[in-house]
């Protein structure tokens, strides 16, 4: 069986940068890797599938890849069998859950992924489709997926744009850390929130966090824990 290639960003926009900019020697690093010259992109969490992909194809060409939109196929399932690699972008999790059920393609990802190694890039719900369940997204339930059970190329759950309470702020609802917290009441699966700039890059058994910024690391019943960039984030692969 081969090895699991997975790309998780936290986002594909961060402050200070052009789109993707942040991540491009990471992610071109990663494909030039793993030999992929062409990119198949999943348009699914926003309903403009052709401009999306043109947002994404355009960079992805500047940086010398190749890129096709998965929606512009008849058989989207044959589409994903042969792949060089796929790039699920962010948007909405749950439109983008809800359609890669419709569409059949759940199965036929994850064992390109995990069972043929093709490399997986994922950035916000591309992100959180990648983990267990999407039961610790950001986004509104605009629509109704048959079940929170995403991809599940990795064993725990991610918390992509993942904030600190402002210090000093007014804002007395919920922070991310207890919206986090009361998902551990009636949830075991770690979660690892990833602040804007960062990735996890996972290659076999190995998860690795890259990036400019720590990530915060939630456990049921244990303080959450801080992890500088290019920390080695191994044993959640275990958890």
């Amino acid at each position: 069986m081969a090895k699991r290639q997975l790309f998780l960003m936290s986002s594909s926009a961060v402050h200070g940068f052009a789109y993707l900019q942040h991540a491009e020697s990471d992610i071109t690093s990663f494909l030039r890797r793993n030999g992929v010259n062409r990119v198949l992109f999943v348009p699914f969490a926003l309903t403009d599938h052709n401009g999306y992909t043109d947002k994404v194809g355009g960079v992805l060409k500047r940086w010398g890849f190749a890129c096709d939109g998965l929606h512009t196929f008849s058989d989207p399932v044959a589409a994903v069998r042969a792949a060089q690699a796929i790039y699920i972008g962010g948007g909405n999790t749950f439109l983008l859950l809800r359609t890669l059920y419709e569409r059949k393609l759940v199965e036929p990802i994850r064992e390109r992924v995990l069972q043929q190694g093709v490399p997986y890039v994922g950035s916000s719900a591309g992100t959180n489709v990648a983990t267990r369940s999407i039961q610790t997204t950001n986004d509104m339930p605009i629509v109704f997926p048959p079940t929170f059970d995403a991809l599940g190329l990795v064993p725990f759950n991610i918390n992509p744009h993942y904030m600190d309470p402002e210090v000093g702020g007014k804002h007395k609802g919920e922070t991310r850390e207890e919206r986090i917290n009361q998902f551990h009441e009636l949830n075991s699966a770690p979660v690892l929130g990833l602040r804007e700039g960062t990735t996890l890059i996972v290659d076999g058994e190995k998860a690795t966090l890259q990036g400019m910024f720590q990530a915060r690391l939630f456990r049921q019943e244990h303080e959450p824990t801080e992890y500088d960039p290019g920390s080695d984030l191994s044993f959640l692969l275990h958890s």
